[in-house]
């Protein structure tokens, strides 16, 4: 697990350092078997925490922002749902992890070569976390059960980890209201 220094450390290295020509910058936390943890600084001042497990041209990626919501992504060079923006298309789809029961994603988004789906910031969405941590492998399907997508969750649990000790860090980064 990364230390509470070291992650603060990070942090303030990628928002001291000044923008490049990149609209982000990003730090390696751990790297662990199929995953990589990693801490991003856009450009704008906003920061985020992503793990990634990844294949050629495939990656399910777990997002944490700032604000505390946290975002499932499913790439693939293979898919191509256009340029639609906020207003895109959405897709209703599945996702289970190893044997258990199936989690219903609906109205996901559909934007390049990516589905985007926002975790309810609810019990449900920790199961959900908790679930990839213990897991094997990840099946991404249609809403009619269909495969589409697996990835290995090797090294899962100890990335989780450090995917929740990056987003406990860059909440703390977030301006806050100084009246209440």
């Amino acid at each position: 697990m990364i230390s509470p220094k070291a992650l603060a450390a990070a942090a303030a290295l990628l928002t001291a350092t000044p923008a490049l020509a990149q609209n982000y910058e990003s730090q390696v936390l751990e790297r662990n078997k199929a995953w990589l943890v990693e801490m991003v600084a856009w450009d704008d001042g906003t920061m985020g925490c992503v793990a990634t497990v990844s294949a050629p041209g495939e990656t399910f990626s777990i997002w944490t922002f700032q604000d505390g919501s946290v975002q499932l992504q499913f790439y693939s060079t293979q898919w191509d749902f256009g340029d639609t923006g906020d207003t895109g298309d959405t897709a209703d789809l599945q996702v289970q992890i190893d044997r258990m029961a199936p989690w219903n994603l609906n109205a996901a988004n559909l934007r390049l070569n990516s589905v985007l789906f926002t975790l309810p910031d609810s019990d449900a969405g920790i199961d959900f976390i908790v679930e990839v941590a213990k897991g094997n492998r990840l099946f991404l399907r249609s809403a009619d059960g269909a495969d589409v997508q697996n990835y290995t969750l090797a090294g899962s649990r100890a990335s989780i980890d450090a995917l929740i000790g990056c987003g406990d860090v860059i909440t703390k980064q977030s301006p806050g209201n100084p009246f209440k």
